[in-house]
């Protein structure tokens, strides 16, 4: 019989946590791993690594979308040219964030 393991993490102001080493070995979880929770109705919560495919609903059927139109119109495929570049990196270039910064009322 194997060795039961515990752990624990702390949350944030923003409600977020980091995933103790033990956990991340046991659910083999990498960066940008997605983690599966199972509410059960005692109030146990089982994190499990998240199956491939398990994503945003709308994502897949969206990129099935542009590659049928850039297959039936590649026509239509055009570069973005320098200036609109320029004006997207002016727009975002100096926006910072803190993702540790407290949400505020108007943000929850």
């Amino acid at each position: 019989m194997s060795a039961i393991l515990h752990a624990e993490s702390t949350l944030t102001d923003r409600y977020q946590t980091t995933v103790p080493e033990a956990v991340r070995r046991a659910l083999r979880l990498g960066k940008r791993d997605k983690i599966h929770y199972t509410i059960r109705p005692d109030g146990e919560v089982v994190l499990a690594r998240a199956a491939a495919g398990e994503d945003d609903p709308a994502l897949a059927p969206f990129l099935a979308f542009l590659a049928r139109d850039l297959a039936e119109h590649p026509e239509r495929l055009q570069a973005v040219d320098a200036g609109l570049a320029q004006r997207i990196q002016a727009l975002v270039g100096d926006v910072e964030v803190d993702l540790d910064a407290p949400l505020s009322a108007d943000d929850e």
